[in-house]
């Protein structure tokens, strides 16, 4: 029996299930429970610890990268390079649950796979989805004729009173009396911020969608099995195509 492989398809059905399940959720409330990460973080600890009797790991610098990333998502966090308490803790859960670059039998298919913790596969590959975004909303700002640089890559107009009824967070602001624009989120009350701009006869604003990164963090988590690291293959072969060159 290969230890290997049947614990890396536990972790696969654990991690996708819980992710569909907070992508579920993500989409209607913009959250996602606790009780899934502490569900993923003791599976994956249950996991290391019969992975460590049936197929002892060969490299045990990926053990002690684990703290390491659970340390980093949450300075991410701190930083607001992760917005959402949720997305940092679905990462630190999934560091513990994925420490190891995950091999299924053939898969993932850019083998051999990569040198990195699979938690930071997962986050990048993530990454790579999530650009998407910016590319969809600099087409929908364009068609609109709305070109405020770089909001027109963060977010889209909208008026005060849909911004009352959607996921968004204002990339505007009321300032000493005075509107100004933001390339961030601010922490602020939202609402009242909103009622300040009805206040003042403004009706229309800059915001933000509230993205649901659940979502391309499960395509991440299943592209990071299937695929494998998109981004570190893509850069060795282009660094091999210039390499050749001279």
């Amino acid at each position: 029996m290969d230890w290997s492989t049947t614990l890396d398809s536990i972790r696969l059905t654990i991690g996708f299930l819980i992710l569909v399940y907070a992508s579920y959720t993500d989409i209607k409330t913009r959250r996602a429970a606790n009780f899934l990460w502490v569900i993923m973080a003791a599976a994956g600890i249950a996991l290391l610890i019969v992975q460590y009797f049936t197929a002892p790991f060969q490299n045990l610098w990926y053990l002690a990268a684990i703290p390491v990333m659970i340390v980093l998502f949450y300075g991410f966090y701190l930083m607001r390079l992760l917005y959402g308490g949720a997305d940092a803790k679905a990462l630190m859960a999934l560091a513990i649950l994925v420490p190891l670059q995950p091999v299924i039998l053939t898969l993932p298919l850019l083998q051999p796979s990569s040198f990195w913790p699979g938690v930071w596969t997962i986050f990048v590959n993530s990454l790579i989805f999530f650009l998407i975004i910016p590319l969809s909303l600099l087409i929908y700002n364009a068609a609109h004729h709305n070109f405020q640089f770089p909001h027109l890559l963060l977010g889209y107009r909208m008026t005060v009173e849909k911004a009352k009824q959607n996921f968004v967070w204002p990339l505007e602001k009321i300032k000493d009396g005075q509107r100004k624009l933001s390339k961030l989120p601010q922490d602020f009350d939202v609402d009242k911020e909103l009622e300040e701009f009805e206040r003042l006869g403004i009706t229309d604003i800059w915001v933000t969608p509230k993205i649901p990164f659940m979502i391309p963090l499960l395509v991440g988590f299943l592209a990071t099995f299937i695929v494998g690291d998109i981004l570190t293959r893509t850069m060795s072969i282009v660094i091999q195509f210039f390499t050749s060159l001279f």
